[in-house]
């Protein structure tokens, strides 16, 4: 028996994930929690891609969306890579790493 899963159901979930992502980077002061929010909301465009493509009946849509998938996938990984270097030097120098005690810039 196969059911299916409409639509809206993958783009409710994808938004409430992305709201969740949001609401976690503007509330959160913990640099790695924010970075895993970042993730949350870079999965939820995954999803919304990944949807889209298996909904649509063109075989080259269904690729491109699944490529985009795999760049945006390509672009969390060099985030992450960056992001963690970042605050290794920032705790290496502070011995800290909470957001609102960071000014480097502002010096």
């Amino acid at each position: 028996m196969e059911t299916t899963i409409p639509l809206n159901a993958y783009l409710t979930l994808s938004g409430f994930m992305f709201a969740c992502g949001a609401m976690g980077v503007v509330i959160k002061k913990n640099p790695i929690v924010i970075f895993m929010c970042i993730e949350l909301m870079l999965n939820a465009v995954n999803l919304s891609f990944l949807a889209f493509a298996r909904f649509n009946p063109n075989v080259e849509a269904q690729m491109a969306g699944q490529m985009y998938v795999v760049f945006v996938i390509a672009v969390a990984a060099a985030e992450v890579a960056v992001g963690l270097g970042i605050i290794m030097a920032i705790f290496r120098l502070r011995e800290s790493i909470d957001v609102d005690e960071v000014n480097l810039l502002r010096e």
